[in-house]
């Protein structure tokens, strides 16, 4: 596995000096380097309207909660223990999903002892925040191996999906000789009881990339969409797409993207996808191509990518995006050398056309930007060491 400041050296990420805006763990001799800023964070919206925002505060996950842009954030309610380590860089943030009766389900990665190893953490609300469960963990395997990267969706039918990358079958491929095992697992696990318990783990597919995020979607069966960066044969990181229902089952794994980038590495970049109001699938992903190195829009097609864009300069990066209707919005962030831009790019045609936008800078570190639909605008929030936690509306 390759961390992504040794990554940043290969020149096949961004341009040199980004690294330094940004916020990530290696974990060396079993033990973790100090954080410089834990700014791993990620928010949702609930049926009023509320931003919920979680992330690490004196060594604890917290959440927090707002209720709109230029709203002050309430006091940090802690939810994990004291004493436990926690994840919370890059694509490896504390995360959070709300149901539609406003229960909100947090995740993280809890590190163990040896590199490179964790477990998926789990708390609840079912009295919409003014409680939380006692963390738990989420998947059945307890090996101290990879149990990282976790995502956390609710279905149509309200049942709760966590996925996660798992080192298992990888770990397994080595004991009996077969040591040419590609890059990790896909697994997960459903609750159908409001995360009262899971069913797991459920295997998605082997060769994932080790430690990029994933991206779930609902889909309207009660269903959920999962694409993630993949391993194909021989060593080409683009991404695969995979139906996953609630009972196991695993259908539609297919590959989505075609940047063809031959590599033995992690870039640490995970996609988004969305579905806009005609059922169309929108993704963000970050790739080198043909084309270039840096981050990339298009529409996701049977065998093919429509639309394929480059967002912004080769120091684009951490794409993210949503969708309501004809309207699709991409947000990204950029390091110039001296400050973090937040932009935006916005089309009321389903992507046939775009507008562009700046939303906000910092001339500090930063965590990635992520998208939230409130009502029928949008808003982008946006962890950074200077300004804390942010919100920026989005253009109309």
């Amino acid at each position: 596995m390759v961390g992504r400041r040794g990554f940043v050296a290969t020149a096949l990420l961004i341009a040199a000096g980004a690294a330094s805006a940004q916020d990530h763990t290696a974990h060396v001799g079993g033990k973790p380097h100090p954080q410089r800023f834990a700014l791993g964070s990620s928010a949702a919206v609930d049926a009023t309207g509320t931003i919920w925002a979680v992330h690490v505060d004196a060594g604890r996950v917290v959440i927090r909660r707002a209720s709109g842009v230029g709203q002050p954030w309430s006091m940090p309610v802690a939810l994990s223990e004291a004493d436990e380590r926690i994840e919370a860089d890059g694509d490896a943030r504390p995360k959070i999903a709300i149901g539609a009766s406003n229960e909100l389900y947090v995740t993280w990665t809890h590190p163990l002892a040896k590199p490179y190893t964790g477990e998926i953490r789990f708390t609840r609300s079912i009295d919409g925040g003014k409680t939380f469960s006692a963390p738990v963990t989420v998947h059945r395997d307890r090996q101290q191996i990879t149990h990282r990267f976790d995502a956390v969706a609710v279905s149509q039918r309200g049942q709760v999906f966590v996925a996660w990358i798992d080192r298992r079958d990888a770990v397994l491929a080595k004991e009996q000789g077969e040591p040419d095992y590609r890059g990790a697992a896909l697994y997960y696990a459903v609750s159908d009881d409001r995360g009262a318990s899971f069913r797991g783990d459920f295997k998605v597919g082997d060769h994932s990339c080790e430690c990029c995020r994933i991206a779930l979607r609902p889909r309207g069966d009660g269903s959920m969409d999962a694409m993630w960066r993949h391993v194909f044969e021989p060593n080409v990181r683009d991404h695969a797409l995979a139906v996953l229902a609630p009972d196991g089952t695993v259908t539609e794994l297919r590959r989505v993207t075609f940047d063809d980038w031959r590599i033995d590495a992690c870039p640490h970049h995970g996609p988004s996808v969305v579905a806009d109001g005609a059922g169309t699938l929108h993704a963000v992903w970050f790739a080198q191509s043909s084309d270039g190195a840096g981050a990339f829009y298009g529409r996701l097609g049977d065998g093919k990518v429509d639309g394929q864009r480059q967002l912004g300069g080769v120091a684009a990066e951490h794409p993210d995006l949503t969708a309501a209707g004809d309207r699709v919005v991409v947000v990204w962030k950029e390091f110039d050398g001296t400050i973090t831009r937040l932009h935006a790019m916005t089309s009321s045609d389903r992507g046939a056309t775009w507008a562009d936008h700046q939303l906000a800078s910092s001339g500090d570190a930063s965590g990635h930007p992520q998208l939230l639909r409130v009502g029928n605008s949008f808003v982008v929030f946006w962890n950074t060491r200077a300004e804390g936690l942010t919100l920026s509306a989005v253009p109309p």
